[in-house]
């Protein structure tokens, strides 16, 4: 039998198989798959980003007057 090979319980077993599979299924989900077009846009993306809305600069200077308060 596995376990007696392994030196392990039942439940050491299960929870190492359950964990493995678990690690698997989300490293497989977090890997995004992108066509080349797409990739090429999101490259342009990052390499020359729009500039930041109004919204945005007033959250980020907002968050600099809170951080220097203290």
């Amino acid at each position: 039998m596995p376990l007696e090979l392994e030196g392990r319980t039942l439940t050491d077993f299960v929870v190492a198989a359950v964990h493995a599979a678990a690690k698997q299924a989300i490293e497989q989900s977090n890997v995004v798959r992108l066509s080349l077009a797409d990739q090429a846009c999101f490259a342009q993306a990052l390499l020359s980003p729009p500039p930041a809305a109004p919204a945005l600069e007033r959250a980020f200077a907002r968050k600099k007057q809170l951080l220097h308060a203290e």
